[in-house]
């Protein structure tokens, strides 16, 4: 080398070094200027972000009871404290990365200046960095720039610049902090590859231990990690992560923390992870397996409708109680499963169950025959079931409850009130498209034409509670023009089809796959409304034709159960944060949607359909012995068929339907549903040996309860 060459370069190193003294300590002496002013600004909101913003935990989930059912992370990370971690673990890591660091306050001189010599003049790029600016670093990156790549690549870009920043945060932490802080925070926030972060989760899911009870070599192989964890991660590249560990080893030894024969016995053990890869839990409702799954879902749903953002939910470290039974779930699970197989295709049986009350609606199981998971081949989904608007063809006769509740709320008809079933019936009210035999109501308009199911069936009168129980198709039309379609609508919303009315009438194209018409995108409540694709709607609503939602029907037998009153169907029993405190859930207020005196007589006006109606065999089959209310529907074809049913403790509602393929019907039979083309299916067969199979569990031993009594004002 020239000797021009070496003056050069001790010149440039006097330089540096001047740089970086004057630029590390300008925020003490106060330099003057715009940018100095603006430089001190960036350095302690940084540092202030270091100590507010917390890094991203793990929220786990739980039944009623408190029993944890699922893990929600972005991070997987263990809270750990000094005490939990073995001192093995922490002189490991200071020996290979930082063995000066009791002796330093944030930043090492002499190999700081040193890698910034051999950077600036074009040598090996150093880091030098101290743990403490580590810490800095992998704070910047794992927290605070996390979903910021941009922010990310400027932690860790090689420049003076980051390294003078990096140098002043560093600084300024050492004095609010002392080494044992520095450290165990540092061990909480690094990453150990495969979204493994902190020694404490890495422990577990690398040895299946403690941070406590790291052995020599177990804390070796994790210190030598820290710098590259994708390099040097043991399930993939085994002989690097060996001969790192064994150079932690050896570093141990010179920083005399390790004696040299007992770090030669450990170089000759294995690594000593688990096989296949770390042994964490899943990172979303997956993890809450086949059976709770669907619970899980609409408990994310719920919470990200209701005002929590997907980040905060999978980083806020949160523990959620649902409002889940345990119990209720399996039986519920088993019912299910009773009626459809797991692994038919393209048949959901599902099951939705809610506790009515006057201040809050539980949801307390959501199951179907479906497991939920990721393997379509055997037969799982992670759609939501029995919570979404998952029904495209519809829940049938179930929803003539709304046209019945309108009549009555108008007093247009009682309970015991006689009104006209004709075997068919051409309705000039809602008019429909040309159809063989309907008459013409107006120029390009014809009638609504329908007929009761089968022929000499009902009568051509009957009361308001018989109808409910039989359901002939014409009496319930007759009702809804009595009533008017905009108050049956209204009353479908008011009494828990609220995501429902407001989803896509076709949503996915049930109603018409063949319509590009925008009729046919419209919400459900414009859609069969005035305004919709008809000037005075469309008849067919009572007859339960469109997407439904078998939780929001479960909860419209909660609110009849409730004296009339609407509570959101919530799964949530109570939110705690990562300090143990209290969460307030954001939720809608229950709503008293009908006079109480109306709902009671409701419920006793469909008191008969287990009895004398069409759910009576599955109930007799069930040994079913307790007052209740239910209602059953078929859609046109068997496409789909419902169960909806109460008593005074649980209402919940049964669905069998078809979610992959809706065009088609439902064949019922030997101890299975299966699609074909003229189905057989009705929602007295497998929904109502869903529902009484489940519930006769579930209720088995808790106190018979009579139905309230109803009210005089709308029994006539």
């Amino acid at each position: 080398m020239r000797k021009t060459d070496g003056l050069f370069k001790l010149l440039g190193l006097c330089l540096l070094a001047g740089i970086l003294v004057a630029g590390i300590l300008f925020p003490v002496v106060g330099a003057a200027g715009v940018a100095s002013n603006k430089a001190s600004e960036t350095v302690d909101s940084m540092s202030a972000e270091l100590a507010n913003v917390p890094p991203p935990l793990v929220t786990t989930i739980t039944d009623s009871a408190g029993h944890p059912i699922a893990t929600l992370y972005d991070q997987y990370r263990i809270p750990t404290a000094s005490a939990q971690i073995n001192p093995a673990m922490k002189w490991a890591l200071v020996s290979v990365e930082d063995k000066r660091f009791y002796d330093h306050h944030g930043v090492d001189w002499k190999g700081t200046f040193r890698a910034a010599l051999s950077n600036s003049t074009g040598g090996d790029t150093q880091g030098a960095s101290t743990l403490t600016q580590q810490y800095v670093k992998n704070y910047l990156i794992n927290v605070i720039y996390r979903n910021d790549p941009v922010g990310q690549q400027k932690a860790q870009e090689q420049s003076v610049a980051r390294k003078l920043k990096e140098a002043r945060i560093a600084i300024q932490l050492e004095t609010k902090m002392d080494k044992d802080q520095i450290l165990t925070s540092y061990l909480n926030v690094v990453e150990f590859s495969r979204k493994v972060y902190g020694v404490g989760a890495a422990a577990q899911t690398y040895f299946d231990t403690t941070a406590d009870k790291l052995t020599v070599p177990q804390a070796a192989l994790l210190a030598g990690m820290v710098n590259n964890p994708p390099f040097y991660d043991p399930w993939s590249h085994p002989e690097r992560a060996t001969e790192r560990r064994n150079l932690v080893l050896d570093r141990m030894v010179e920083n005399q923390k390790l004696a040299p024969e007992d770090a030669a016995k450990f170089k000759t053990e294995p690594l000593g992870v688990v096989p296949g890869g770390p042994a964490k839990p899943a990172s979303n409702c997956t993890g809450a397996g086949p059976e709770n799954g669907f619970f899980c879902q609409y408990v994310q749903d719920y919470l990200l409708t209701n005002g929590m953002t997907k980040d905060d939910l999978y980083t806020g470290g949160y523990t959620i109680r649902t409002t889940m039974d345990q119990n209720a779930q399996h039986q519920a699970k088993i019912s299910a499963e009773a009626q459809v197989h797991k692994t038919q295709k393209n048949v959901a049986n599902t099951l939705s169950l809610v506790r009515p009350g006057k201040d809050r609606h539980e949801v307390v199981a959501l199951a179907a025959n479906r497991d939920y998971g990721p393997d379509a081949s055997q037969g799982q989904t992670t759609y939501a079931l029995p919570s979404d608007v998952s029904n495209v063809t519809g829940a049938g006769s179930s929803y003539k409850i709304f046209t019945a509740a309108s009549a009555l709320e108008q007093h247009k008809v009682g309970i015991y009130s006689t009104i006209q079933t004709p075997q068919s019936y051409a309705s000039k009210v809602f008019i429909s498209g040309r159809k063989p035999g309907c008459p013409q109501v107006a120029r390009g308009t014809w009638a609504y034409c329908l007929s009761n199911y089968g022929e000499d069936v009902y009568g051509p009168s009957m009361s308001l509670q018989q109808a409910l129980a039989t359901s002939p198709n014409t009496g319930f039309v007759i009702l809804e023009e009595q009533a008017g379609m905009g108050p049956v609508l209204d009353m479908a919303r008011r009494l828990g089809m609220r995501t429902t009315m407001a989803s896509n009438a076709a949503n996915g194209g049930a109603v018409d796959p063949g319509n590009s018409n925008v009729a046919y995108r419209m919400p459900q409540q414009q859609y069969f409304g005035p305004g919709g694709v008809a000037q005075a709607g469309l008849g067919a609503f009572t007859l339960g034709v469109s997407p439904t939602s078998g939780l929001e029907m479960a909860n419209v037998a909660a609110t009849i159960m409730s004296g009339g009153v609407w509570c959101p169907p919530t799964p949530v029993a109570g939110v705690t944060d990562r300090n143990g405190k209290p969460v307030k859930v954001s939720e809608a207020a229950c709503e008293q949607a009908v006079p109480e005196g109306m709902a009671n007589s409701l419920a006793v006006g469909m008191s008969r359909d287990d009895t004398d109606g069409t759910s009576r065999q599955a109930a007799q089959s069930a040994g079913w012995t307790r007052p209740m209310i239910g209602k059953t529907g078929t859609t046109q074809d068997s496409g789909s068929a419902a169960f909806i049913g109460a008593v005074p403790q649980m209402a919940g509602a049964a669905m069998v339907f078809r979610p992959d393929n809706p065009v088609g019907g439902l064949c019922d039979g030997a101890g299975n549903v299966t699609p074909c083309g003229d189905g057989n299916m009705f929602g007295g067969k497998a929904p109502a040996r869903t529902w009484f199979g489940a519930m006769t569990q579930i209720m088995n031993g808790q106190p018979v309860i009579p139905l309230p009594p109803s009210d005089p004002a709308y029994e006539h």
